[in-house]
Formats: C-alpha cells, sequence, structure tokens
C-alpha cells in the first residue's frame, strides 16, 4: 500500500508533481510492482485528484477519509476491506525507494509467520550521525528492534562496536497489528520522538529491522523535488 495525500505543509500537491515525466506516485508504485512482493498494488488517498492520476497510469487507488493522522491510519482503514496475510507500508514521497528495499521489508513476514512488524535500516552517511531528521535505530541479538531515535543512539560512551543503523521508513505489518494500531491512542515515547513507530512498540509489538538499502533522497520539499529529477536524469531514467 501507498499512502499518499495533496496537503503535505511543506510541498503543496507533492505527489502528483512532476518528476521527469511522471508523477511521482507513480514512480513509487512501479518501484512497488517491481519489487515483486504482490499483484497488488494499491494507492491509499483522500484525494480525487490522486486517485484520478494513478487510475490514468493503470495503478488501483483507494479514496480514504481525510482526518487520517498519518500513513499508518490510513493503511489501517484499507486493511478493513481488503484483507492481506500482511502489508508493506511504502510512503508516497519516496520516488527513489528501491524495489530490493521493499522486497526485504517483506521477507521476514515470509519467512516467520509469527513476525507481527518488519521495517529496514540502511547505512548511515557522514552527517547523519547529528541530524534529527534521520532517524536512527538500535536491535537486540535476534534483530529486532529495541528503539528508535533521532538522537545517535547509542550514545558512543565506549567506541563503537558497529556503525550507526538508518531507520528507512518502510514497513510491514499483520493486518491483526495494524488494525489495533488505529485503536490506540498516541504514546508517550512516540510523542516526544515524533515517531510513530514508537507507538507499535510501546503496546508489546516486535519490529524485526533487516537490512537493505536507503533511497538516495526523500522528497519534503519542492528543493528535493528538483534534486531527485536530476539524479533522475544522470541515471538515465
Amino acid at each position: 500500500m501507498i499512502p499518499s495525500r495533496m496537503g503535505a505543509t511543506r510541498f503543496p500537491g507533492k505527489p502528483l508533481a512532476d518528476l521527469c515525466g511522471k508523477p511521482m506516485v507513480r514512480w513509487v508504485w512501479e518501484a512497488a510492482v517491481a519489487s515483486g512482493v504482490s499483484d497488488r498494488v494499491v494507492v491509499a488517498t483522500p484525494d480525487v485528484e490522486i486517485v484520478e492520476a494513478c487510475r490514468g497510469f493503470g495503478a488501483e487507488a483507494v479514496l480514504t477519509r481525510a482526518d487520517h493522522v498519518s500513513g499508518t491510519d490510513r493503511i489501517a482503514e484499507v486493511a478493513g476491506v481488503i484483507p492481506a496475510d500482511f502489508y508493506i507500508n511504502v510512503q508516497g514521497d519516496e520516488p527513489l525507494m528501491p524495489a530490493a528495499t521493499i522486497a526485504a521489508c517483506a521477507s521476514p513476514m515470509r519467512d516467520d509467520p509469527g513476525c507481527p512488524m518488519a521495517t529496514v535500516h540502511g547505512e548511515c552517511l557522514p552527517g547523519d550521525e547529528d541530524d534529527p531528521a534521520v532517524v536512527k535505530v538500535v536491535s537486540d541479538l535476534a534483530g529486532y528492534a529495541l528503539y528508535f531515535s533521532r538522537h545517535a543512539v547509542p550514545f558512543p560512551r565506549n567506541p563503537r562496536v558497529e556503525p550507526l543503523k538508518k531507520h528507512v521508513g518502510l514497513y510491514a505489518y499483520r493486518r491483526d497489528v495494524v488494525l489495533a494500531f488505529a485503536g490506540w491512542q498516541p504514546t508517550p515515547l512516540e510523542r516526544a520522538e515524533s515517531l510513530e513507530q514508537l507507538r507499535f512498540m510501546e503496546n508489546g509489538v516486535r519490529i524485526k529491522v533487516v537490512r537493505g538499502e536507503a533511497p538516495a533522497i526523500a522528497v519534503d520539499t519542492p528543493e528535493q523535488a528538483d534534486a531527485v529529477r536530476k539524479l533522475l536524469v544522470r541515471q538515465g531514467r
């Protein structure tokens, strides 16, 4: 599922911004299709413009309520009417998300029927450590998340024995887990960090963290959209 909406504060109309001849949401949809995770890829949106654009390039789109706080809430609404074993949340502002990373996020759900939720980490690049826009994750020895933070966790009181892990905002969840999320109130750690995945953890949901390639750029501003266009041109896409 690809949650997508027109009303982004810093970049209104972002999903339909033209990126080298295609709207942004189409780049995300094509990556989801190319991942091979499922033969059904659904765009979940409160905006008729996005539904019409998606249908124009052959994508399935579902109209949702407009009052959802997060993409996960939007997916929960659609999960109520489209049953599945699990769902992958591919955010609509990630036009450079590698298809292989989407497939990696699905792998724990396929390999272990008892895995309730999964996500992905990539490599922290120079400058990421102190950037609060770059979320970090620490995990236990079995690969399950211990915490997500905008701080550089763990704190290097002693020399690091492994590099920081950069969280990639890609999620897989079982149907019961995502439906439960919609009924939970925001939690203390979630509010403190403004990270919705902490609501799952604070309610006892374990999150498997697997390695994947982080997209080069996510799009929150028109300037970042320009950077994506330049990168796509360099890549011959």
